[in-house]
């Protein structure tokens, strides 16, 4: 997994980045899920379970259920993208997009 264009699921160099740059600091992600369709319920109830999901919507379009994460750094996020996710049963795909700026967050708009 040392080369830039390895076929695992973070390249070492993408992962030396997101840790330089989040290190120890708190980490709010957004994660869309493409679900099996007879199985979008009982993800969504699922997913809800864990205690770092704040936010879970069952969505139109290309994406199935977006889930808002937060963790207190960034190698729980991965650890929970990759491993604690894939353990739903009917989650057929992940794409996990890093908030880098909240500018209104739970109605409040923040003082960035």
């Amino acid at each position: 997994m040392d080369n830039p264009t390895s076929k695992g699921p973070v390249s070492r160099t993408v992962e030396s980045a997101f840790t330089k740059v989040w290190g120890d600091e708190h980490v709010v992600a957004l994660v869309a899920l493409k679900v099996e369709t007879s199985e979008a319920d009982n993800v969504a109830s699922e997913v809800a379970k864990f205690t770092e999901v704040d936010d879970v919507f069952l969505v139109t379009g290309d994406t199935d259920i977006f889930l808002k994460v937060r963790f207190p750094r960034y190698d729980e996020l991965k650890d929970f993208v990759l491993h604690r996710l894939p353990a739903v049963r009917g989650i057929r795909e992940t794409r996990t997009l890093l908030v880098v700026t909240a500018y209104k967050e739970s109605g409040e708009v923040s003082r960035t």
